[in-house]
């Protein structure tokens, strides 16, 4: 049975992915614990710190088929420590001349932080290759969609027109800065732990700073300035960053859940046939994709709070921040994996209605054109007193149920002493009201390989 819906047979793909399930369940995080515990080993033997034999030893038998987890946990509640039960159960399998010398002058932290440093470099990879892939299906609607017009909508209301292409591009360049910052945290985050007790490394003596640059060769980490016992940082930005990632897609998402309602009806995400949207109204379709996506986000912004609060560490070690990132980065490194899923399934197979779009726009009857005819009658009186003259004329026009043409010949505006007929069609031909909207999405689409 599981208790967790990362962990449930019916429910876990919602919350998670194979692969990085496959990280932080009990054999994947156990694999990673051992294969820290040989390299620990083999950097002290290349140093004196341990023998040659005994390294070579833990290296060959730590090995989680070897193991058995069920012991271990049983031996984890019995000693109410988080790493001897694994360790005892791990001299069981090593020849008795190897048993003294495995986790020798580490700590549980020394094991624990540095299997953070491998899951964030993990997580890392299969983030940068997945944001890479929403990146693209975005680049692609920008570049398909580059002339497509629309209203662009401000307070959730109509403004001015746009393009569909820049709001894909918007998103486009917010992605592409995600990657940035995945590569720009790596060298902080994929860093190793070892500081024995306190973060002396007092243990080691004189081998201290070598050992720590050997162990971090072994694993293909960084070596640290120092040990981050208590400096958790590095979690918080790693948590913050998956919490930003995972904010754009719940911002895409949104849009997308908007924008396919029915009486707007310019997007839809992709339809299975078999999908059923409600077991009591069979005609619903729910935007599933879109929904889920904010979903999976509000959680992990929550744990990014959580991974904050563990900053404020006590002393030289407190447990209550970092077990508590023990729930964060497992939990927010599923969603995150997940949420990539689904966002790249939503926007690779999204189906753009640009007649829908048209027709939304051409309903507002020329009022998202407001401000191309304030701006050609600011040349003749002023920016303010225009605002003052439109604003007088459309709240007039609403009300009366015209549109914006004719209220802005019955307020005086067209005319002699105002636009010319042909100057207020100009003004109200939306394929002039876009601005740099598709120069930018050129620049976006033009920089997507860069």
């Amino acid at each position: 049975m599981s208790a967790h819906p990362a962990d449930s047979t019916v429910y876990r793909h919602l919350w998670s992915t194979p692969e990085l399930h496959e990280v932080f369940d009990d054999a994947g995080r156990t694999r990673a614990w051992l294969e820290i515990l040989a390299a620990l080993a083999q950097a002290q033997a290349g140093l004196g710190l341990v023998p040659a034999d005994a390294a070579d030893a833990i290296r060959e038998h730590a090995r989680v088929e070897l193991l058995d987890l069920d012991a271990v946990a049983v031996q984890t509640r019995a000693t109410g420590h988080s790493t001897l039960g694994l360790i005892r159960c791990l001299k069981q399998v090593l020849p008795e001349h190897a048993r003294e010398w495995v986790y020798y002058g580490a700590t549980v932290q020394d094991v624990s932080d540095t299997w953070f440093a491998l899951a964030m470099r993990g997580v890392l990879d299969v983030v940068d290759r997945d944001v890479a892939r929403c990146q693209a299906a975005c680049v692609e609607l920008a570049r398909k969609h580059r002339d497509t017009v629309m209203c662009g909508r401000t307070h959730g209301q109509p403004g001015l027109p746009v393009t569909f292409g820049f709001k894909a591009a918007v998103w486009a360049a917010e992605l592409g800065r995600h990657r940035e910052r995945v590569a720009q945290a790596r060298p902080r985050l994929e860093v190793v732990q070892l500081g024995g007790a306190l973060g002396t490394l007092e243990f080691w003596g004189a081998a201290a700073l070598p050992l720590l640059d050997a162990f971090a060769a072994r694993l293909g980490l960084r070596a640290p300035e120092l040990p981050w016992i208590t400096a958790r940082d590095r979690v918080a930005e790693f948590a913050t960053l998956l919490a930003l990632v995972t904010g754009t897609l719940s911002k895409i998402g949104n849009e997308i859940y908007e924008l396919q309602r029915p009486e707007i009806g310019e997007l839809s995400e992709p339809f299975t046939p078999g999908q059923v949207g409600s077991i009591t109204m069979p005609h619903k379709r729910n935007p599933e994709l879109a929904e889920h996506l904010d979903t999976l986000g509000r959680v992990v912004r929550a744990n990014a709070g959580l991974a904050v609060e563990g900053m404020t560490a006590l002393h030289e070690r407190d447990g209550r921040g970092w077990k508590a990132e023990w729930l964060v980065l497992p939990e927010s490194s599923l969603l995150t994996g997940a949420a990539l899923g689904y966002a790249a399934r939503l926007l690779e197979g999204l189906q753009v209605h640009g007649d829908r779009m048209r027709a939304n726009l051409d309903a507002r009857r020329g009022y998202v054109l407001s401000e191309p005819v304030m701006r050609l009658l600011a040349d003749r009186m002023g920016k303010h007193a225009a605002h003052e003259a439109v604003y007088a004329a459309t709240m007039a026009g609403l009300d009366a149920g015209v549109d914006l043409g004719t209220a802005l010949r019955d307020a005086g505006l067209v005319g002699p002493a105002g636009l010319t007929e042909a100057e207020l069609a100009d003004a109200l031909d939306p394929a002039r009201a876009l601005g740099a909207a598709t120069a930018f999405v050129d620049r976006v689409v033009g920089g997507a390989g860069s």
